[in-house]
C-alpha cells in the first residue's frame, strides 16, 4: 500500500504488537516460574519463542522439561486446571481487546489451582509517551481498530486536544487504511485535531460498556515497562485487592525486575517508537529471521519485521516497487 502513497507522506508502524511490548522481565518470571516450580504454564503461540532476558524462551524451557502448553484462550486454560490437580499459571497478555476477557472469567469463578501472569496494557497512555518523547515528528494517529471497539473513541480526545493532533479510528481491510489516511490529511488541511471514526462498523464513541465494566471490577491502572521503550505512567493494568490471589507472581513469590530490552545489535526499539523502517535495522533478515528470531518483532504474527519479511522486503525501495 505505500507504494500508492504520494511523497511526503510516510506511514509508521508503532508499538501496536502486544507480544512485542511484553517486558522482558516478565517473559523472564513466566521462564523462571515454569522451570523452577511444578506448575503447567499456558501461554499464546506467539509469546512461546519470544526471547526473555537470557536468550532464552518459554519453547525452550519447555525443551529443558518445564510442562508449556500454548492455549488460545484463558478459557483453555481455565480448563485444564479444572481436570489436573497441579497448579496452571496463564501468561494473560494483551491490550484492551482481550482484558475483559481475562476480567470475566476470574468475575465467574476459577478454580483455586489457577493464577495469572497479568501482562495487560493500555494503548492511549503509550500513544501519549510517543508524543511527549518528541523523539519523532508524528502529524497524526491511525488508532488500533480492535482495541477501540472496547474504549471507544473518548479516550484519545483528551490527547489529540493537549497534542493538537489529529486522529482516526480506521478498520483493517486496505480501502479502511486509506480512508483514514484521507482522513487525517483533511484534518491536518483544515488544521483540525479531531478524533474520528472511520471503522464505524465496529466502533462506538462510548465502545463497549459492559467490557469497559468488568475490567474496571477486577483491573487498576499501573506503571508498566514496555519492551524497547520503558516506564509509561498507568500503562498496564494489574489486579485489584480483592483478586490479587489470583497473581501467581504472588502466589511463588516471584520477583519481577526491570532488565535490558533488546538483544545486542536488535532494533526493535526503535521499529516500535516508529524511529526506523524493519529493514533499516542490521539484523534484518539476516541474523533475525521468523525462524530464528533476536527480538520480539520477528516473532509475532503481529510484528512489523515478521510482516515485512514475510512480503519479501529488504529496503525501502522494494515497497516503492511492489506489484499491488
Amino acid at each position: 500500500m505505500r507504494s500508492l502513497l504520494p511523497k511526503g507522506l510516510e506511514v509508521r508502524s508503532g508499538p501496536g504488537c502486544p507480544v512485542c511490548v511484553t517486558s522482558v522481565a516478565e517473559i523472564q518470571a513466566a521462564i523462571d516460574l515454569a522451570l523452577s516450580k511444578n506448575v503447567v504454564l499456558t501461554t499464546y503461540g506467539d509469546m512461546f519463542r519470544v526471547p526473555g532476558a537470557r536468550g532464552t524462551s518459554l519453547m525452550e524451557a519447555k525443551a529443558r522439561g518445564a510442562d508449556v502448553r500454548i492455549v488460545y484462550s484463558i478459557a483453555d486454560s481455565i480448563s485444564i486446571a479444572k481436570k489436573l490437580k497441579r497448579e496452571v499459571v496463564h501468561f494473560a497478555i494483551g491490550f484492551e481487546t482481550t482484558a475483559p476477557t481475562t476480567a470475566i472469567e476470574l468475575m465467574r469463578g476459577v478454580p483455586e489451582n489457577f493464577s495469572l501472569i497479568v501482562s495487560h496494557r493500555l494503548i492511549p497512555p503509550a500513544m501519549e509517551h510517543l508524543l511527549k518523547s518528541g523523539d519523532i515528528a508524528i502529524g497524526g494517529f491511525i488508532c488500533p481498530g480492535h482495541v477501540s471497539t472496547i474504549i471507544g473513541s473518548e479516550p484519545y480526545v483528551p490527547i489529540a486536544k493537549r497534542y493538537g493532533k489529529p486522529m482516526v479510528i480506521g478498520g483493517f481491510e486496505p480501502l479502511d487504511v486509506l480512508a483514514s489516511l484521507v482522513m487525517l490529511l483533511e484534518q491536518i488541511r483544515d488544521g483540525r485535531s479531531d478524533v474520528e471514526v472511520e471503522y464505524t462498523r465496529s466502533v462506538k464513541r462510548e465502545g463497549n460498556v459492559k467490557a469497559k465494566r468488568v475490567m474496571t471490577e477486577v483491573f487498576k491502572p499501573c506503571d508498566g515497562d514496555w519492551r524497547g521503550i520503558g516506564v509509561i505512567p498507568m500503562s498496564k493494568l494489574e489486579l485489584k485487592k480483592e483478586f490479587e490471589h489470583y497473581d501467581a507472581l504472588k502466589r511463588f513469590d516471584i520477583e519481577v525486575t526491570i532488565e535490558e530490552g533488546m538483544p545486542k545489535g536488535c532494533r526493535c526499539a526503535d521499529v516500535l517508537k516508529g524511529l526506523i523502517y524493519p529493514w533499516e535495522c542490521p539484523l534484518y533478515s539476516k541474523a533475525c529471521t521468523p525462524i530464528n528470531p533476536v527480538g520480539p518483532c520477528a516473532v509475532s504474527v503481529e510484528g512489523a519485521c515478521y510482516i515485512a519479511m514475510k512480503h519479501g522486503i529488504k529496503s525501502t525501495e522494494d515497497v516503492l516497487h511492489l506489484n499491488v
